[in-house]
């Protein structure tokens, strides 16, 4: 057995039989007949049986699921920057995180696109829990991330997760795409978490710590929904934590989320690749800081930049900016129509005479403007 057995994905050797199993669940059924309308329920699932590697079940299958989704939820996804990677090169994406699935999924299926190397993607295992869901995540090459433990189990989990995913990008040539942060942002503040940072640095090996991040190879990633499709179900967390109170999540919360996130109206989409870290950066960033945790503070920081550099701000941040501040400032950056749709969207999501819950609401839209403005006119 390898010790990666209880967080890897399956094994190619291993689809198949998977697949055999779950062919015939209800969710199975339900995602093919979403991705196949038109397709009978013995043509899909012949092909399924016939599947045999993770890259020929996402191409083949959630690739289109995907596209539908894109279809029925969206007015589009474009992308920037894939002229900043090699297609033989696996890489490091460090992404802000907006929506569960969504973000990684956008990711695979441009580079599938663009013929590049996809990615293995780490997940929460609260988000696996259902069988299916874990037999799903792992033929769509997701990595679990153990959540829940206790200090000691924690590190035990983040140096075999560390160990991993170094193997992968370095031993295997395969990509890797993890959240900046643990959990989405609520408040629509992209942020890296160093704890993030200093479990992918725990199996290095290397006596200087931005060797090995330039082994790795960082790449920033941006993605921006012009409407968050769970803005209202991010209200209570942000009502708790605005009255000092704990937020305890309801059951099925994560999965509902799961599935609202996926569903849910999103307009246009935007994702880009940034520049892969430069590596005489990182080397200043090991001469100007004499310490590790200084130097993940300066790494930190650097991804933050260029993430909200890369974010594309639509009309619905710049009107929520305007209302929040009961303004007039980005007036020329969208019509009177998409204000008045987006104070539709807002009345009938949340209680608008709840100032907490209208401000909280705004800044979600609003914040990515802000961020933005630090570094040049937004």
């Amino acid at each position: 057995m390898s010790k990666f057995d209880h967080i890897r994905p399956f094994y190619d050797t291993e689809v198949n039989e998977a697949l055999h199993s779950v062919v015939q669940h209800p969710m199975m059924k339900a995602l093919m007949s979403f991705t196949f309308p038109d397709t009978p329920e013995e043509v899909w699932a012949e092909q399924l049986k016939r599947t045999h590697s993770k890259r020929d079940f996402q191409a083949n299958f959630i690739y289109h699921a995907i596209q539908m989704v894109l279809q029925k939820s969206s007015e589009g996804l474009t992308t920037s920057g894939f002229e900043n990677l090699d297609p033989h090169t696996s890489y490091l994406y460090i992404s802000n995180h907006r929506d569960i699935i969504l973000d990684t999924s956008l990711l695979n299926v441009s580079l599938l696109e663009h013929k590049m190397i996809m990615t293995a993607s780490a997940i929460g295992d609260n988000l696996v829990q259902k069988s299916f869901l874990h037999a799903l995540s792992r033929l769509n090459r997701n990595f679990v991330v153990q959540r829940g433990l206790s200090p000691r189990e924690l590190l035990q989990s983040s140096k075999l997760m560390s160990e991993y995913m170094c193997q992968l990008l370095t031993r295997e040539n395969r990509s890797v795409w993890i959240a900046q942060r643990e959990g989405r942002t609520k408040d629509g503040n992209d942020a890296t978490q160093q704890g993030v940072l200093k479990m992918i640095a725990m199996a290095s090996d290397e006596a200087n710590l931005m060797d090995y991040f330039k082994k790795l190879r960082v790449v920033p990633v941006s993605i921006s929904y012009e409407y968050d499709p769970t803005d209202a179900l991010k209200m209570p967390q942000l009502m708790a934590k605005a009255n000092d109170e704990v937020y305890v999540k309801e059951k099925n919360e994560d999965f509902n989320t799961l599935l609202s996130g996926i569903m849910g109206q999103k307009k246009r989409i935007h994702l880009h690749i940034g520049k892969p870290l430069n590596p005489a950066d990182l080397d200043t960033i090991a001469v100007e800081n004499d310490n590790a945790n200084k130097q993940i503070q300066a790494l930190a920081q650097l991804l933050d930049d260029a993430i909200i550099q890369g974010y594309k701000l639509w009309p619905t941040n710049y009107i929520a900016y305007d209302l929040l501040h009961d303004c007039t400032q980005f007036a020329d950056k969208y019509t009177e129509k998409e204000k008045q749709l987006f104070e539709r969207r807002l009345e009938l999501r949340i209680d608008i005479d709840n100032k907490v819950m209208r401000e909280g609401f705004l800044a979600m839209y609003a914040n990515p403007v802000v961020n933005k403005m630090k570094y040049q006119d937004a």
